[in-house]
């Protein structure tokens, strides 16, 4: 099962049906989108004046910068273990 997240357009058309008062069934057929993935959105991105596409969007972008898989041993220390320990042959020893 492959999965994409919305995009700022989907945002927008469930903040539109919404606002029509189409219910999170008839939305997530009309997007194609199983009906979980629609209340998720609904109950992850709601502001205190209620679902807004476009806050939505940075509510989703920011959770997704947070969690991104960056490098998670610094620079620095990095150079400090390749410092320590010595030529590559050296280091290929140490891993076999």
């Amino acid at each position: 099962m492959t999965y994409t997240h919305l995009t700022q357009v989907e945002r927008y058309q469930i903040e539109i049906l919404r606002k029509a008062k189409h219910n999170q069934s008839e939305i997530a057929v009309l997007l194609g989108r199983d009906k979980s993935c629609i209340s998720r959105e609904l109950r992850r991105n709601r502001g205190q004046r209620g679902y807004r596409s476009k806050q939505a969007h940075s509510f989703a972008q920011t959770r997704q910068q947070a969690c991104a898989n960056g490098p998670r041993v610094a620079a620095k220390t990095w150079e400090l273990v390749e410092s320590k320990l010595g030529s590559s042959q050296e280091t290929e020893k140490i891993v076999r």
